[in-house]
């Protein structure tokens, strides 16, 4: 077992262990109902809801917001701490974000939870972002301009926290950002969207520790889980990915000053109906940046564009330099126990930097075939030697990518 596996799973029990001593303390619980929330799908319920969070927040002892069934219309929500105590807001009811972004305020994002040691959000409630008038207005793909529309859930600074139970549906952008958090567990989330709705990626994760996503099942139109710059010891386990871009470690080296990325673990998971199964991938012409320790397995691709890409060449805007490689070095690389199904001939497609060219690259056991009629799966490789371990199909770098 690795020394990343044992810090993971040694930090998800102690954060279990911390939220159980809190749970077994009597909460004071605040019911958005008496704040004046009316849940009734037309009025605005953000205030009634803020103040609940408010008097909750500077409560000394451990407090449970309890939003019951129901529609509530809501504008930008910001629950900001620090808190007086440990804090868990329960869902049961459906948010629904304003459909016209331009009736929301001026945030990056629809719903923050920020700067809080110990909370907990929870339910069988829905996070619903009504994202399909959104989509018609991103431009992200014709012009690399994709800050303009709000993530759905963003969760920056946070301790010791847990997210479990809840839904997000049709984000008008990412569904979840986590940033800046340690020590954070996201168990039995559902995220739903169709395939062909803009960069609603599940879950990204950037420049955070000890992040535990446990039980996910993700339908999007982008990665299902993105993790950029900055994460270290990431577990991404059992997660049912389809449709979408598949499980993701990038996009890297786009911006200055980028953190390494190191300690990434994604293991038994089903990836379905997908553009791309597992894969790295950063911009050529990139500022430096480290990602290292990465490890992929437990795998089952059915029906998967490519089932395991390394792609130092990404440009999904078409208006990069080519002819200036990436700066990214990627080591430490396995991919174990991976088997199922590819839409393409090309299974297995690893384009590593010629500039930096990719370390300690390992195949385990796969058994990829080709679901087409005619031909059999095939691998590329540039710029990397990987070691073979068992059986590999298809064989390892049978064919030379041009890079």
């Amino acid at each position: 077992m690795s020394s990343s596996t044992i810090f993971s799973r040694s930090t998800t029990f102690i954060l279990f262990l911390f939220i159980g001593l809190i749970t077994n303390v009597q909460a004071v619980d605040f019911h958005v109902k008496r704040y004046g929330a009316r849940a009734n799908g037309n009025s605005d319920d953000s205030q009634a809801i803020m103040k609940a969070w408010k008097d909750a927040c500077s409560s000394t002892k451990p407090s449970k917001i309890v939003i019951p069934g129901g529609r509530y219309v809501v504008d930008s929500m910001k629950f900001q701490g620090p808190c007086l105590a440990p804090i868990h807001v329960q869902v049961e009811g459906r948010l629904q974000a304003p459909t016209n972004i331009k009736k929301m305020r001026n945030d990056a994002s629809w719903i923050v939870f920020q700067y809080i040691n110990g909370l907990t959000v929870s339910g069988k409630g829905t996070f619903d972002g009504r994202g399909s008038l959104a989509w018609k207005q991103n431009q992200c793909a014709s012009s690399g301009k994709c800050g303009s529309l709000p993530i759905s859930l963003r969760f920056f600074s946070l301790n010791n926290s847990l997210i479990k139970d809840i839904t997000s549906t049709d984000s008008k952008f990412f569904h979840m950002n986590v940033h800046n958090c340690r020590n954070v567990t996201l168990r039995n989330i559902n995220i739903d969207a169709p395939g062909d709705s803009p960069n609603t990626d599940g879950i990204h994760i950037g420049g955070s520790s000890g992040i535990t996503i446990h039980d996910a099942r993700i339908k999007t139109g982008d990665d299902c889980v993105s993790i950029g710059d900055g994460s270290q010891q990431i577990n991404v386990e059992k997660v049912t990915c389809g449709p979408g871009h598949g499980i993701s470690i990038g996009s890297l080296g786009k911006y200055k000053n980028e953190k390494p990325v190191s300690g990434i673990t994604v293991r038994d998971c089903t990836i379905t109906n997908t553009m791309f199964g597992v894969r790295i991938k950063t911009w050529p012409a990139s500022t430096k940046g480290i990602a290292s320790n990465m490890q992929f397995e437990n795998i089952v691709m059915d029906n998967v564009g490519t089932p395991i890409l390394i792609d130092q060449q990404y440009c999904p805007y078409g208006t990069c330099h080519h002819q200036v490689p990436s700066r990214v070095q990627i080591s430490d690389v396995g991919f174990k126990n991976i088997r199922g199904t590819s839409t393409t001939q090309v299974a297995v497609k690893l384009v590593c930097s010629r500039g930096y060219p990719c370390k300690n690259v390992k195949l385990s056991n796969i058994n990829l075939k080709y679901s087409g009629t005619n031909g059999t799966a095939i691998s590329e490789c540039s710029n990397v030697k990987p070691a073979v371990v068992g059986r590999v199909v298809p064989p390892a770098c049978t064919r030379a990518f041009a890079a």
